[in-house]
């Protein structure tokens, strides 16, 4: 049976989702949504999508879409997945869930009532050089004592990964501290227990905060330190220093070293090295085998209740 997917948001992560499904067996794009009619057109015929909208309810009136993926602005993420599975379709939306818990919350418990399967886009789970540490976790041949990770971008204005004005403004709290948060939470295999965090000046033309540090402690004594910047002018990206018991590894994007910098061969860790496509198969492998997948929507809820508790620490100044 081969799963037809609608593909919401036809920007620079919707592309880098069709480039994995070009990779995966029995799934097919049939329809794709975003603003701009002529670039949608434009991608549509890149990737051989035969229907294109504007309009997210058009694609979900379409009977033979089976599944939906949601790379659309943060704000849109909770309501359209919502629509999604009221319309009886499984849907995987990109991180953050949500900007607001009680929202997220929502989006829980539609899905504990449909059944159906509603994953977020949490791909540090997927990503090779996380997934060798989390295998070692599990064999019990390593545990974290600190997770040191660094989230850096010089982003002054309000410009996508590929260099073009976006229409929404992007948060570090919400959307780039939530995959360190849920990340050191599922490598801990322990629920985070303590949050304490700071932040910068307030951009006068962007309204957010430029910088921040998030502190984070796991009920089994792990910790871990993230710093956030939207003000780096340097290596940009996040970067992952694992400090534990018997080793320690650094990860920066799929790349693994230990503490002394030797690489570390991470290519036969799974079936790719492009954590977006794991995460696809991921979310295509539990619709047909019927079970949750890694990164539901349920088990990343946790890591959205820490990011509330921090939002109102800092608006609490």
């Amino acid at each position: 049976m081969t799963i037809k997917v609608a593909l919401a948001g036809a920007g620079a992560f919707g592309i880098k989702h069709l480039d994995g499904i070009k990779n995966i067996p029995g799934v097919e794009v049939v329809s794709l949504i975003s603003r701009d009619l002529a670039k949608t057109q434009e991608v549509a015929d890149k990737y051989g999508i035969r229907h294109v909208t504007t309009d997210l309810a058009d694609s979900l009136a379409i009977k033979e879409v089976d599944a939906v993926i949601l790379c659309t602005p943060t704000q849109m993420h909770a309501s359209q997945s919502i629509a999604c599975m009221e319309a009886g379709k499984h849907v995987q939306v990109e991180i953050p869930l949500c900007d607001i818990l009680s929202e997220g919350q929502a989006v829980v418990d539609l899905q504990k009532q449909t059944g159906l399967v509603a994953m977020c886009g949490h791909t540090r789970r997927f990503n090779p050089s996380h997934q060798f540490v989390h295998k070692k976790i599990e064999a019990g041949e390593f545990n974290i004592q600190q997770m040191d990770v660094q989230t850096y971008f010089f982003r002054r204005t309000n410009m996508n990964a590929l260099g073009q004005p976006r229409s929404w403004t992007d948060h570090l709290l919400w959307h780039h501290a939530a995959h360190t948060v849920d990340l050191f939470a599922y490598q801990a295999g322990s629920p985070i227990v303590r949050a304490n965090a700071v932040q910068g000046p307030i951009h006068k033309d962007l309204g957010i905060a430029m910088d921040m540090s998030i502190q984070l402690q796991a009920a089994n004594g792990a910790i871990c330190t993230l710093s956030l910047s939207f003000n780096n002018d340097g290596p940009l990206g996040t970067f992952f220093r694992y400090i534990g018991d018997t080793a320690t590894y650094i990860a920066r994007y799929d790349d693994l070293v230990n503490g002394k910098e030797e690489k570390i061969d991470v290519s036969k860790v799974d079936v790719s090295m492009n954590g977006i496509e794991l995460q696809d198969r991921e979310f295509f492998a539990a619709i047909r085998e019927g079970r949750e997948p890694n990164a539901s929507v349920a088990q990343v809820l946790p890591c959205y209740q820490v990011l509330h508790d921090l939002e109102l620490q800092l608006n609490a100044g």
